[in-house]
Formats: structure tokens, C-alpha cells, sequence
């Protein structure tokens, strides 16, 4: 199945979601063709639902029909908890639960033994709390403090690089210096900075581009598309050290001269 594929759909949107959309795709210089199918795909795998290739993205798996319809002809239908009879367990059809264990019958003349009577003027201890110190006649019992909440650091944001540093692109051990305003990665060598030949690679795959000093990585609408921690993106900022995969293709961003 070609998970790259797609087919124009048509489906009714809340006004305020779609100029929620409209804000995220100006802020992230995306598409909202590109948040939605995101969106779509988290929601699937936040419930569960594999796609095809068992990657994370790609179509679903076989979805169950809705609320009072039976399921389509060679699907099982999905029983859902508390669901009444469709909540079976493979195996233990027809099944009865074993009776009730029955205390073994006591010997004739034995009774059962009461238990003694108490003795008189003895008081039972009564029982104590553990990990709480009782309360005195003299002075009373004040409760222990609440230990004050721990607060988690602060979490190790990376720095963006200094204003006019020299972004190096590092590619099949070779450093190449991105001194242009948009740096092209592709596969024609005539319209590419980085040429890679392999025909997996768009003729336009992606671009560097610079933007008040700071490093983007932007797809420009390849077949394949860019994956960063295995994840495929539309967009993102270069930091230091970041790789990305083009296909086989490793390419690294360094900010360091050597």
C-alpha cells in the first residue's frame, strides 16, 4: 500500500477548529492538508489502531463499525467492555462455573468448641494505628507537617545557535558550508546545492533556508518526504547536531568549525 498516497476528501469542520488550524499552519509554515493528516494519524495511535505497514504512519487497521450495526462480512466484530453478551472469552464457551466448595463434615459427638468466656475485670488492650503517635492527656496531638512538593527541573531546553554562525551540512563524510538563503537538497545536480543521486530522492527533495539568521529544514512536496527521530516532518529548526533521513540518506547540521 502506497502510504504517500492521497485522495481529496470532503468532510464538515467546526469555524473555530479550522481558524485554530488556519493560526497553526501561518505559525509552523506548514499546510493544513499536512496538520490534519497529523492529526488523524496521532489520534489513531493514541487509540491503539496499527496501520498496514505497522509503522507509525500509513493507513489504519480494519476500523470497527459503528454503535448498532453488525460488522461487514469476514470482519469480527469488536467486543467492547461491559458490553453484555459480546464480551466473551475465547475457550470457556458453554462452560459452567464448579459449585461452591462445602466445608468438610466434623466427626459425630464433636461439637464445635465455643471460645472462653472473658476474665472478669480484664480489659482488652485496645488496638493501636501504626505510624501515628497517640494523643496524651497532657498535651495534644498535633499532625505532622505536609512535606512541601518537590519541583522537577527545570527541563534542558537547546539553546539556539548564535546570531551569524556558520551552518555546516556534514553528507557522506564531506562538509559542505550553507552560505545561501535557501540551500537545495536534491536529486538534479543542475538544480541542487547537494546533488544525491539515487532516483528515491525528489528533483527539489528539501531546502535549507535561512530566515533572520536562524536555519530551517522545509520538505518541498518530495515523494518520500524528511524523517527526524523517526518521525516524518514538514518543517522544523536546524539545532546543533540534528540528523535527518532522506530516504537511505543521512544528513547532519553542525554549527561547529571543525
Amino acid at each position: 500500500m502506497d502510504q504517500s498516497k492521497k485522495t481529496m476528501r470532503h468532510f464538515y469542520c467546526r469555524d473555530v477548529l479550522w481558524e485554530t488550524f488556519e493560526q497553526m499552519a501561518n505559525d509552523f509554515d506548514c499546510s493544513i492538508d499536512y496538520l490534519i493528516n497529523e492529526a488523524m494519524r496521532y489520534y489513531a495511535r493514541s487509540k491503539n489502531y496499527q496501520s498496514a505497514s505497522g509503522g507509525p504512519s500509513g493507513g489504519l487497521a480494519s476500523q470497527p463499525p459503528p454503535m448498532g450495526q453488525p460488522a461487514p462480512a469476514g470482519q469480527p466484530a469488536l467486543a467492547m467492555p461491559g458490553a453484555g453478551p459480546a464480551s466473551r472469552t475465547t475457550g470457556n464457551q458453554g462452560r459452567r462455573p464448579p459449585p461452591p466448595t462445602q466445608p468438610p463434615p466434623q466427626p459425630a459427638g464433636q461439637q464445635a468448641r465455643r471460645p472462653a468466656p472473658p476474665t472478669p475485670g480484664y480489659q482488652p488492650p485496645s488496638p493501636q494505628p501504626t505510624g501515628r503517635p497517640q494523643p496524651s492527656a497532657t498535651s495534644p496531638y498535633v499532625p505532622p507537617a505536609a512535606p512541601a512538593p518537590s519541583v522537577p527541573p527545570p527541563s534542558a531546553a537547546v539553546p539556539p545557535p548564535a546570531a551569524g554562525a556558520t551552518l555546516f551540512l556534514v553528507y557522506n563524510g564531506q562538509r559542505y558550508p550553507v552560505t545561501k538563503d535557501q540551500f537545495i537538497i536534491g536529486r538534479g545536480s543542475k538544480t541542487s546545492d547537494l546533488a544525491i543521486k539515487d532516483g528515491n530522492i525528489s528533483r527539489k527533495h528539501a531546502a535549507v533556508i535561512r530566515r533572520n539568521g536562524t536555519f530551517y529544514i522545509k520538505d518541498l512536496g518530495s515523494t518520500n518526504g524528511i524523517d527526524y527521530k523517526g518521525m516524518r516532518i514538514d518543517n522544523k529548526r536546524i539545532d546543533e547536531g540534528d540528523i535527518f533521513h532522506m530516504c537511505d540518506y543521512e544528513v547532519r547540521f553542525t554549527y561547529r568549525p571543525d
